[in-house]
């Protein structure tokens, strides 16, 4: 598949244009959540209705089944040591896999009652874990398994890492889903999906600052999607975001200026930077996983972020 690249503005300097976008994989269902890993030199990622973790290695070049079943396993991303932190809809739990392979559940519950299906996650430079729970994995049984909500509404919620208190930070998005944390940890962007619920509803990236204790302050939305939805996000280590839309990735400025377009011919659901120098980005797209160098790198996400609240 060839990618063709669509540029807003030239100066910012993306893209290697006689660069081909390289499908990896072509026998997912629903591919999901990548998460790059740089001591395994490989990516992990979710095909959600198959019910497995997918493996690529960079150095082979071969793809295997990394864990089977997964129950529904979403988003994927790694924490600061390395290990594995999943969202997985079949359980509705939110998982971390130890070095040794054991698992170890996270959190299941909030308040009452079970979380809807975890979605998508993050995990700041303090520890802190901060994932989406809308109800795509309770919605059906294709991302999941039926059943009804136990939650009052579809909420972000934040892990403390020190007392494994799990609060809800966000609870005024309808579909919350893609999230992503500036360079500086200052800002926390925050996808609404809940245009999957019909045409009258949101589809946009809001920006919330982040104060030292974990507070939130909405400041609005940034972008509205202009091209099917967008689901997963990645900011590189400029803070631009580079966004997962309905013709494959789009690039804009931290104030929502669009930069420029990746077109894959589909949609982009989710997307990550990995390679050794952070300059590879990979793209989920239902059916296939495709890579592709760019000119920019991502956020090192093993790096001490000094000045971050």
């Amino acid at each position: 598949m060839t990618a063709l690249y669509e540029m807003t503005d030239p100066a910012a300097a993306l893209f290697f244009h006689h660069e081909a976008s390289e499908v990896i994989f072509s026998d997912g269902r629903w591919n999901e959540g990548p998460a790059y890993f740089p001591a395994w030199r490989s990516l992990i990622w979710s095909d959600i209705p198959n019910d497995r973790l997918m493996r690529f290695d960079e150095i082979t070049g071969t793809v295997s089944v990394f864990r089977s079943p997964s129950c529904n396993a979403n988003g994927n991303t790694t924490d600061r040591r390395g290990r594995l932190v999943t969202c997985e809809h079949g359980s509705r739990r939110l998982t971390r896999t130890e070095h040794d392979g054991s698992i170890h559940v996270l959190a299941e519950r909030h308040g009452e009652g079970r979380l809807n299906s975890p979605n998508d996650v993050i995990v700041k430079s303090d520890g802190s874990i901060w994932f989406s729970d809308p109800h795509y994995g309770i919605n059906t049984d294709y991302f999941g398994n039926r059943a009804p909500s136990e939650q009052d509404g579809a909420y972000v919620y934040r892990l403390d890492p020190a007392t494994g208190q799990l609060a809800a930070v966000i609870t005024t998005m309808v579909q919350p889903n893609g999230l992503a944390f500036s360079p500086d940890e200052r800002s926390l962007f925050v996808v609404d999906t809940a245009r999957t619920m019909g045409p009258d509803h949101p589809c946009h990236i809001r920006r919330f600052d982040v104060s030292a204790d974990g507070g939130l302050t909405d400041r609005g939305v940034v972008v509205e999607a202009s091209a099917g939805l967008f689901d997963g996000i990645r900011l590189d280590d400029a803070g631009r975001i580079w966004a997962g839309a309905g013709d494959g990735v789009h690039c804009y400025s931290p104030d929502g200026r669009l930069l420029g377009k990746i077109l894959t011919g589909s949609a982009v659901i989710n997307l990550c930077f990995g390679g050794s120098k952070r300059n590879i980005l990979y793209m989920c797209a239902p059916k296939t996983v495709l890579r592709v160098p760019v000119r920019v790198r991502g956020i090192d996400l093993f790096a001490t972020t000094e000045g971050a609240a």
